[in-house]
């Protein structure tokens, strides 16, 4: 029987989708190390702040540093310029 390549075609397919999904989460990988730099180096460290938004984007991996980055970050820049 001959299929036309197709298996050739669904191969190529999935090698494609795995690769998507592998740059789609080294992405996420990078944004929460970017999210744990910005923390360690922007953050003020007087009170828990600091720590406690550490804390936050550590365990919440990217979901935590997407909550740090709409919450507190814009607030921080307008609050102290960085």
């Amino acid at each position: 029987m001959n299929h036309g390549g197709s298996g050739a075609f669904a191969g190529l397919f999935s090698c494609m989708a795995f690769a998507c999904i592998g740059v789609f989460a080294l992405g996420l990988v990078a944004f929460w190390i970017w999210a744990i730099i910005d923390v360690v180096k922007n953050e003020p460290s007087e009170g828990n702040d600091k720590i406690v938004w550490l804390l936050i984007v550590i365990l919440l991996g990217w979901v935590g540093a997407l909550i740090y980055l709409l919450a507190r970050r814009p607030k921080r820049v307008r609050e102290l310029g960085h």
